[in-house]
């Protein structure tokens, strides 16, 4: 099992103005262990196919973690930050299951 370090990004949802919510980001810090090391090309209509990692993350969870595992949204992983597809609980653990690169919002982001 290999180790990791990086990073885990939430988009958590803020009252900017009354009624008005916008997404903020905010990452995270964690050490872990890859379980699986896995990764596939997904064809599409493009010149290149996507490439999909299918990589298993398991980190420790702060109370942080544990009370915002609905808002995680993606993992740092060998310079870029890849879409979280999976969460599974496992006390005092988190399994993270990635997928694609991804590319949602970068808005409001602090560290």
């Amino acid at each position: 099992m290999a180790k990791w370090y990086g990073k885990v990004g939430y988009v958590i949802p803020t009252e900017t103005k009354p009624g008005v919510f916008r997404p903020k980001v905010t990452e995270h810090e964690y050490y872990g262990d890859i379980i699986s090391n896995r990764r596939r090309t997904q064809p599409t209509d493009k010149l290149n196919d996507d490439i999909v990692i299918q990589n298993t993350v398991s980190i420790i969870a702060d109370p942080f973690a544990l009370e915002s595992l609905q808002y995680i949204r993606y993992v740092t992983f060998m310079g870029a930050n890849w879409e979280v597809s999976g969460i599974e609980v496992q006390y005092p653990r988190l399994i993270l299951t990635l997928g694609g690169i991804y590319n949602g919002t970068n808005e409001g982001r602090t560290s």
